[in-house]
């Protein structure tokens, strides 16, 4: 399928890729990177945070994945990891883009540049 464009990306979209760009993360590991990289701002629920996931694997910006290095050891289900797709890395890159420059244009508009 091919990636819509990266403009219109919201906030946990872009906080799920850009934590799988240093590689293939499992689910829990996904929404502790999201909450640390934003510094607390966003706490994706369970619930929301498989639905983007889901999202993004139906756009073919994300894949399941094997783990780099050993897998941990985790009671229960097996855990299923995710990876960047050559066209999430592009969306990445596009909407990383996008909001330099929308905060370029901020800074310059408030006098801060």
């Amino acid at each position: 399928m091919v990636a819509r464009r990266a403009v219109g990306m919201s906030t946990l979209e872009y906080h799920v890729l850009l934590a799988m760009a240093e590689g293939p993360l499992h689910g829990y590991a996904i929404k502790e990177a999201v909450e640390s990289e934003s510094a607390g701002t966003l706490t994706p629920q369970a619930g929301s945070l498989y639905r983007v996931i889901a999202r993004l694997l139906t756009r073919g910006l994300v894949r399941e994945a094997r783990p780099r290095g050993a897998s941990e050891v985790h009671p229960g289900l097996a855990r299923r990891y995710y990876a960047l797709t050559p066209a999430g890395r592009g969306a990445l890159t596009a909407e990383a883009l996008r909001l330099k420059g929308a905060a370029a244009l901020a800074e310059k508009r408030l006098g801060m540049a």
